[in-house]
């Protein structure tokens, strides 16, 4: 296994400014150089455990903060930029971290370059209308701009998930939905009443009703209330949250208001205190989790994903959700792991297995090529339709943690940890393996060799 060095040069300089301090001055604090800080701070060095331990007892300051979460998310996504074959020559990882690392917001403008030139090479292949490509090339797709949003906040929204929390411990106690249903007719106007046949949710502004689809469960009913209150109780936080997130178009904000409702919809059915709480006391037991909550499976899951608040972190999970053909619809990683931006996930991921076993837990243990070694759970969440003919949604999840952390899960008690790790990658692509029988394409940052008498598991072999 490889140990991550930790590079954090502009937070350093952030607290040090932020604080008005020189560098003589902070340095002091920290016990250590005036030349060691200025490495440190220029990234020539990583920051020592001793520099950690002197944050928090001088500056009080929550070293998970100094997580290289965004920076290993920036250089994943710069290399697989980077394995387009437009460039001749990759730069080696080591560089691809400093600039993450040292400066993120070239590597935002480089990926967003990438994004630019892949868009326009669509529309030179006829694909734009196909893709729903909105004016002009050189702008981001609005869902690929929202999902982006939420990506670099570690999909944790720090206002929204607190009046979330504040708003669940509000409600009554008793029937959930009822409670709900009063609050929303006491303090808003607004009547609530559950149909057969009706949409999932449907709400008229003018006569001041919610109407919720009674095929639903009591879980989505109540999320999807929650998700109408936000709307028209915390109008001005969601706006807040959308103008600094400087949306380069109208349909990417309308878009990532609706993911605003719906996370504050998650945190106020699962509030964060309480649900980390009782997240550590089940040792992540998502069934016991969904049952003491009147949550869905899929909304455990995707909550124990967030739990990134400062001071108070949850275990880093990742979580995904992908359909039949492999296909990414959800994704976030407060791992090392990084999902594919564009394209399927790893073949070799146990998260394409769960349609095979539904209504069971898979379990795997997994290595991605850089070392790093991970807990996977898989499992089925189809969503049946709400009658006889109505088509079935199949989806599958999966929820994972690096394996330093798999003691705090009850699903690793009777794993050995230490062998029987199966390698995956993050996407054909971009994987280095050279002895996948599983890869679907050749990697794009390495030359292929033909040989026309020589045939192995690949048609091809690699330089």
């Amino acid at each position: 296994m490889t140990t991550q060095k930790l590079y954090a040069g502009v937070k350093l300089r952030e607290i040090r400014t932020g604080r008005g301090l020189t560098q003589k001055d902070f340095a002091g604090r920290l016990g250590v150089s005036l030349s060691y800080l200025n490495q440190m701070e220029n990234n020539h060095r990583p920051v020592s455990t001793g520099v950690l331990l002197a944050l928090a007892r001088e500056f009080g300051f929550d070293v998970t903060e100094l997580s290289v979460g965004e920076a290993e998310r920036m250089t994943a996504d710069m290399r697989e930029a980077l394995a387009d074959p437009v460039f001749a020559e990759a730069p080696p990882l080591a560089e691809l971290r400093l600039v993450a690392s040292n400066a993120p917001g070239l590597a935002r403008a480089f990926l967003a370059l990438h994004r630019a030139h892949r868009q326009q090479s669509e529309q030179l292949v006829s694909l734009n209308e196909a893709l729903g490509t909105e004016g002009s090339a050189l702008a981001p797709l609005p869902w690929e701009e929202v999902r982006d949003f939420f990506h670099y906040c570690d999909n944790y929204i720090d206002a929204v998930d607190r009046a979330a929390e504040r708003f669940a411990g509000s409600l009554a106690g008793g029937d959930r939905l009822a409670a709900m249903a009063d609050r929303l007719q006491a303090d808003h106007g607004i009547a609530l009443q559950i149909r057969l046949d009706a949409p999932l949710r449907h709400y008229d502004p003018a006569s001041r009703r919610l109407t919720l689809a009674a095929e639903a469960g009591p879980a989505t009913q109540w999320f999807q209330a929650a998700h109408q209150l936000a709307l028209v109780a915390h109008d001005d936080l969601l706006e807040a949250t959308l103008d600094l997130a400087r949306f380069r178009t109208d349909t990417a904000r309308e878009i990532c208001k609706i993911g605003l409702a719906n996370y504050f919809a998650g945190a106020a059915l699962l509030p964060y205190g309480r649900f980390l709480a009782a997240a550590q006391e089940a040792r992540h037991d998502l069934d016991r989790l969904a049952l003491v909550f009147g949550a869905s499976i899929e909304q455990v899951a995707h909550r124990l994903s967030t739990l990134q608040r400062p001071g108070a972190k949850g275990v880093p999970f990742f979580f995904v959700r992908v359909d039949q053909a492999g296909t990414i619809t959800k994704r976030h990683s407060a791992t090392r792991l990084q999902f594919a931006r564009f394209g399927s996930a790893c073949p070799l991921w146990n998260v394409h297995r769960a349609f095979e076993a539904p209504g069971r837990w898979l379990r795997q243990l997994a290595e991605t090529p850089d070392g790093v070694r991970y807990l996977c759970l898989a499992r089925d969440v189809s969503k049946p339709g709400r009658d006889f003919h109505a088509p079935v949604r199949r989806y599958a999840i999966a929820l994972g943690c690096e394996v330093a952390h798999a003691g705090a899960l009850t699903y690793a008690d009777d794993l050995d940890l230490n062998r029987g790790f199966e390698p995956i990658g993050v996407s054909c692509r971009i994987c280095e393996r050279t002895d996948c029988h599983q890869r679907a394409l050749p990697p794009m940052d390495r030359p292929i060799r033909i040989d026309p008498d020589d045939r192995g598991a690949l048609p091809y072999r690699l330089d």
